[in-house]
């Protein structure tokens, strides 16, 4: 029996049954302190679920739900290293990664060690020590990975580097089509370019022909063979495989197998996020997550914010039928966060089995999509105040700017993102539309216009606040998604840490590759017989493209 069987999952489909015919306004009207009494404060981060399809009846039983998957215990068998990633037997550490201190073990010694080995190196090229083959000062810093290896630390430099010249410049590139590397280094110097190759195994496809051409451009420049080290740093394990590539074992950094790509962040995968903030601003970046991972660990439920969170996309997803969810900040700066936490959200929680094998028979996690505010009020929030599909919204929303706002315009910004939680709640009714229309001088065509500007409203959303966008409030942020997204696995009785569905088209693809390259079937009809006609028939396109 699931989870959603039980008397407790049985309550809350009533409670949804209920609850689908109220308006939210008039829960906010009907109880003052519904603002209060639907928030959670953590780390610096504010949590408003009070325009939720929710009363505290509900939330009870939510918090019922959770008490009867014994998500406490969940969470100590986490925190106490436990084989959490039961289909690869291993524990899930990556809060060992940001820990000021653990237990006094050789993996958390060497989790230190390493930190040491990124401080002295960030450092370095902040302070213009590092070379590169002609004796000058490395400049830009081009880091080659690809997901969680990529996602994270962009996000983070983005948000998070300083206005104005930073020494050296950090970039990404992370797609194997040759455009995103050409168009990134282009511009560069490849006597002060330093390449990061950020690949646990060393083999991975986008990450290592990455490296490969940024090998060639260094050679054709006149770099040498024994010039490579002072250009490349890798992150992986395969210390043999980087060798042969040409990157002595003293540049690289480890990134064990405990550490999942979509939370490597706070490992030497973030070496360029260092690079491009400074260590002491990293360190509050892993100090911001480690506040968060307390408050998580240590937290009754009704209080604690990721699990509280990972109930509302319970609720909405399982109980509310919604198939998607938004995530919206109001930063330019966090424009990649719903990127980052697409990986996060359907890499880990986009299951059919549960734990034990079985099929779930009911859906997981969302679709996760979203755009920074305010350009996404321009595109996409059409649909969210008048499609016909539930959308849940979280609004990612700092008070405050990160430089002076002498013009207003953060003002502004702000009171924009209010603007559209109130419309999602409020919406507008035909009537209402009938009027402003007319007093808009449109009486001849008010009444059959009317219904084209009317809005439902009653739209499920979170507001979730904080004083400014900083490396300690970011370091919240991410840790608080990391976290409700294990707590949904656990709901949901799936494992969030492994990825197999990863893995068949990277097997499919190498197959693919090999039959493109080979010479063209001599049998009747042209096909091979290792793929499909369709796939076929492509590939024979593509022979003709490139003939």
């Amino acid at each position: 029996m699931s989870l959603f069987d039980s008397q407790e999952g049985r309550n809350l489909s009533a409670q949804a049954s209920r609850l689908r015919g109220q308006s939210i306004s008039a829960m906010l009207l009907a109880d003052a302190t519904r603002p209060h009494a639907f928030s959670c404060e953590a780390a610096g981060l504010h949590l408003d679920f009070s325009r939720h399809l929710l009363d505290s009846v509900a939330l009870e039983n939510l918090l019922l739900l959770a008490r009867r998957a014994h998500i406490q215990a969940h969470i100590a068998a986490l925190f106490a290293g436990r084989d959490v990633n039961h289909t690869e037997k291993r524990p899930a550490l990556h809060m060992w990664l940001r820990a000021s201190a653990a237990d006094d073990s050789a993996r958390f010694t060497e989790i230190v060690a390493t930190r040491e080995r990124m401080r002295e190196l960030v450092e370095t090229l902040r302070s213009q020590r590092q070379r590169g083959f002609t004796g000058e000062a490395i400049s830009d810093v081009v880091n080659l990975g690809i997901g969680g290896s990529d996602l994270g630390p962009r996000l983070a430099s983005e948000a998070l580097v300083p206005a104005g010249p930073a020494t050296p410049r950090v970039h990404y590139v992370a797609n194997i089509d040759p455009e995103e590397l050409r168009s990134v280094i282009a511009p560069l110097n490849p006597a002060t370019t330093l390449f990061i190759v950020c690949s646990k195994s060393f083999s991975t496809e986008e990450t290592l022909h990455n490296a490969l051409a940024a090998r060639r451009w260094l050679q054709s420049a006149g770099a040498a063979e024994e010039d490579l080290a002072a250009h490349f740093v890798a992150v992986t394990t395969h210390l043999q495989a980087a060798a042969e590539f040409g990157i002595p074992p003293g540049n690289c950094l480890p990134l064990w197998d405990w550490v999942g790509g979509r939370y490597s962040l706070w490992s030497a995968i973030g070496l360029s996020t260092a690079i491009a903030i400074g260590w002491d601003a990293f360190c509050e970046l892993l100090r911001g997550a480690e506040t968060m991972d307390q408050h998580f660990r240590d937290t009754s439920p009704e209080k604690n914010l990721p699990l509280l969170m990972s109930l509302l996309e319970v609720w909405c997803c399982h109980f509310l039928g919604a198939a998607n969810h938004a995530v919206l900040p109001y930063a330019c700066r966090l424009r990649h966060l719903p990127d980052f936490l697409q990986q996060l959200t359907m890499e880990s929680n986009g299951k059919r089995v549960n734990r034990s094998g079985d099929a779930v028979g009911y859906h997981t996690a969302p679709v996760l999509w979203g755009a920074a505010g305010t350009t996404g009020q321009h595109s996409f929030h059409q649909l969210l105040h008048q499609g016909t599909r539930l959308c849940p919204v979280d609004f990612i929303l700092p008070l405050a700017p990160g430089d002076r706002d002498e013009d207003g315009r953060h003002a502004r910004l702000v009171a924009n993102c209010l603007a559209q939680s109130r419309a999602l709640m409020v919406g507008r009714s035909a009537a209402a539309a009938e009027e402003s229309l007319r007093q808009r001088g449109r009486n001849d065509d008010a009444e059959w216009l009317a219904p084209h500007l009317a809005m439902p409203g009653n739209r499920p959303h979170s507001v979730l606040s904080f004083e400014r966008l900083t490396p300690h409030s970011l370091g919240a942020l991410l840790a608080l998604y990391e976290h409700r997204t294990f707590c949904s696995s656990v709901l949901w009785d799936i494992n969030a840490f492994d990825q197999w569905g990863v893995e068949l088209g990277k097997d499919i693809g190498r197959q693919v590759h090999e039959i493109m390259l080979s010479p063209p079937p001599e049998n009747a009809n042209g096909q091979s017989t290792a793929l499909d006609t369709a796939t076929e028939a492509l590939i024979q396109r593509w022979r003709d493209a490139n003939a």
